[in-house]
């Protein structure tokens, strides 16, 4: 078992996807991915992640239902995640606002587009290294 921290990257786009894991593989952290919100909580179930970087807007479950999901277990709810979102502030004709994403109990949120050293940063602070 290795001591390095293990990163599930969620994001629909699989291009976002591999320039992440890339950044993060560089860093010398673990990478898991997967591409919708299903795919990932199947993931974390059976890899349990130090972090979990996850796009707000995906098919079949969307990241706010998914931190949910994460906060609300027992097993999980101390896995740390960072939403990913393009959603501006002031977007009120949508479900997917930052006052949603509060409502969530995210750690810390990125906005897209990602800028990596950033995301590096953010990954590392609420990671405490």
């Amino acid at each position: 078992m290795s001591d390095r921290p293990l990163i599930l990257v969620v994001d629909d786009d699989p291009d976002l996807v591999e320039s992440v894991s890339m950044k993060l593989e560089s860093n010398d952290f673990r990478v898991a991915k997967a591409y919708d919100g299903i795919e990932a909580w199947d993931r974390i179930r059976e890899e349990k992640p130090n972090l979990v970087l996850l796009d707000v807007m995906m098919p079949r479950k969307d990241g706010y239902e998914l931190c949910r999901e994460i906060k609300d277990d027992s097993a999980f709810k101390d896995i740390v995640v960072v939403l990913l979102t393009a959603v501006a502030e002031n977007v009120k004709s949508s479900k997917y606002t930052h006052q949603d994403g509060k409502s969530t109990s995210a750690d810390d949120y990125i906005a897209k587009p990602i800028d990596l050293d950033k995301l590096m940063a953010v990954v590392r602070e609420n990671l405490e290294l």
